[in-house]
């Protein structure tokens, strides 16, 4: 396995332990309200919603499943990062390099 395969894995696994975390810990409403009243609270949601479109159009350019790639860029407005992150691992980094050898 490669180490940025491995990155991406040890960061989905990090990342599903603090989703576990925080939803054990706090209520999600109370929560999301704190953030959107704050001015940097916003800025880091526009933030997250442009790295979302980011993996999103990666996904959708190099995952040849269309309705794999749709359920999975739905997915990541729901569950963050985690499923770019996973994509990556299992699928993506290799469409990636196939992508870039070609040319």
């Amino acid at each position: 396995m490669t180490p940025i395969r491995l990155a991406c894995l040890a960061a989905a696994a990090l990342l599903a332990l603090a989703i576990v975390w925080a939803g054990a810990t706090a209520s999600f409403s109370a929560s999301f309200s704190k953030i959107t009243n704050d001015p940097w609270g916003v800025v880091t949601l526009i933030d997250l919603y442009c790295a979302f479109l980011v993996s999103g159009i990666l996904i959708w350019r190099f995952e040849p499943s269309r309705p794999l790639a749709l359920l999975l860029i739905v997915a990541t407005l729901g569950l963050g990062s985690l499923v770019p992150l996973l994509w990556l691992a299992f699928r993506g980094l290799g469409r990636l390099g196939a992508a870039r050898r070609a040319g």
